[in-house]
């Protein structure tokens, strides 16, 4: 039987690795990824209309792409790699240490955001793929448009995730964390989606519509 995520949650911080080294580069803070993504995005942008001479009008339009595809690739993700685990010892080492802990402990706050030499390392790699698809399409300069905004949107996500563990909903997007609290206390097997529903919906993966209001989450 598949192992499942599970519902139950602790205080305090999960160890991911025995290595003090290694266990520092899995914490950060909104500090450290505001700058060190926030100069990554500007470069590339910089990079793509100074040294790749994509006019700003175009590398606004790829942007735009790069936002709503990462909207599609923040429920992959989510959804079929950091939900994926199976019996292997492997495997659930694996999930630990991409979500698991973070199911278990929610609310560590150092581990709400993607750390920056693991997030820059696995950005790299997205990019290397995405250039890939590009070539193969006869369009490889246009990933230096494209990548800025698929990053700002995980950007984006990655504040917005945090904020529903942090903070109080503001009453405007009080659905965006009750979404993200029913996920994480009630159906882990639903609402992938942590910064929009947009693909929970598509994909039929929102969780049931009626709420007990005596066990509102939010």
């Amino acid at each position: 039987m598949k192992p499942k995520v599970t519902t139950e949650f602790q205080h305090g911080q999960a160890q991911i690795f025995k290595n003090p080294f290694l266990e520092s580069l899995t914490k950060t803070n909104p500090i450290q990824n505001i700058i060190v993504y926030g100069i990554t995005i500007i470069a590339l942008i910089s990079l793509a209309i100074i040294k790749i001479g994509l006019s700003p009008l175009t590398v606004a339009g790829l942007f735009v792409i790069g936002v709503f595809f990462w909207t599609f690739a923040e429920y992959m993700l989510h959804r079929f790699v950091f939900h994926w685990v199976t019996e292997a010892k492997w495997s659930q080492r694996f999930h630990f240490i991409m979500h698991g802990s973070h199911h278990q402990y929610p609310r560590d706050e150092e581990r709400l955001l993607m750390p920056p030499v693991p997030g820059l390392i696995m950005a790299s790699i997205l990019f290397v793929i995405f250039y890939g698809v590009f070539w193969l399409m006869g369009i490889s300069d246009l990933t230096f448009g494209f990548f800025p905004g698929f990053f700002s949107g995980y950007l984006v996500y990655s504040f917005v995730h945090r904020a529903t563990h942090v903070m109080r909903p503001p009453k405007r997007f009080k659905n965006i964390w009750q979404h993200h609290s029913l996920h994480h206390y009630r159906y882990p097997d639903k609402a992938f989606g942590v910064s929009n529903t947009l693909w929970d919906h598509v994909f039929g993966t929102m969780p049931p519509a009626k709420k007990d209001k005596s066990k509102e989450l939010v």
